[in-house]
């Protein structure tokens, strides 16, 4: 091949690959151009075992308030909202990795998780609370050393559980954990406040015994799109000012925690 014809060849290669790339870019309704995995298509990941914010239901389909506030961002953004489940512990990485456009998955921010992904603005407030048996002599953190304390897996709580324990175990959720606190298994547990007070509503013997702080919770994005994170946050804003947030948070956890307390 002469060189006139690699150079050819080159160019056309060049142009073939710039055209594939961005081929996936949406313009959103709030006026961003963000690329998706599909096209009009926001594609979000949730756990599906934290109820209420999500949880699967007898038909099948996903719910809850995470459930709702994807479906409310990719409204507010013109496409159609698309949701999977994705086991908690890994949804990090396949957002880094790009397998999901966003996860809505009550991730809090923290500064390690920054390291991978992006994060919007706060959609909730909420922190951990240190769950034990009702008739635990348990009553402060203090008393958590040598004790066994159930946490879910990759989970902000497993590193809290840390600092008064050395025996935590690990599960897949945090109902599992709190499941397994009520049946005996364990002493305490260190989850959300709401899914325990959702745990105790549902029948589980655990009480809660002391709040240990409050939590920002963010929408994960790719670190490569700083497009989607701005069309994200812009949707988030204007469901604040609307009240929907609210509204969502009211009707899937019976109390408003999207205002910091």
């Amino acid at each position: 091949m002469g060189k006139v014809s690699k150079l050819v060849v080159g160019v056309a290669l060049f142009i073939f690959v710039l055209s594939g790339c961005g081929s996936n870019m949406t313009k959103t309704a709030n006026g961003e151009k963000v690329e998706l995995n599909e096209n009009g298509v926001f594609h979000y990941a949730v756990s599906g075992e934290f109820a209420p914010f999500s949880f699967v239901k007898k038909d099948g389909s996903l719910d809850g308030f995470d459930v709702a506030v994807g479906q409310a961002i990719a409204k507010e953004l013109g496409v159609k909202p698309k949701v999977s489940q994705f086991k908690f512990y890994g949804i990090i990485s396949a957002v880094k990795t790009n397998r999901f456009d966003a996860a809505v998955a009550s991730h809090t921010i923290t500064p390690e998780r920054k390291k991978s992904v992006n994060f919007s603005t706060p959609y909730y407030y909420s922190g951990p609370v240190l769950y034990a048996k009702p008739n635990s002599d348990i009553k402060d953190v203090s008393d958590l050393k040598g004790k066994s304390v159930a946490v879910s897996k990759g989970s902000t709580y497993e590193k809290e559980a840390s600092k008064y324990t050395k025996d935590i175990a690990v599960y897949d959720s945090d109902v599992t954990a709190l499941r397994a606190l009520s049946d005996g298994k364990h002493d305490a547990v260190i989850t959300d406040s709401i899914t325990g007070k959702q745990a105790i509503k549902k029948g589980f013997k655990v009480k809660e015994v002391k709040v240990l702080g409050v939590s920002e919770q963010g929408i994960a994005v790719s670190k490569k799109d700083t497009h989607l994170l701005k069309a994200v946050n812009k949707a988030l804003d204007h469901l604040r000012k609307t009240g929907k947030l609210k509204e969502l948070s009211e009707k899937y956890v019976g109390a408003d925690i999207t205002e910091k307390p």
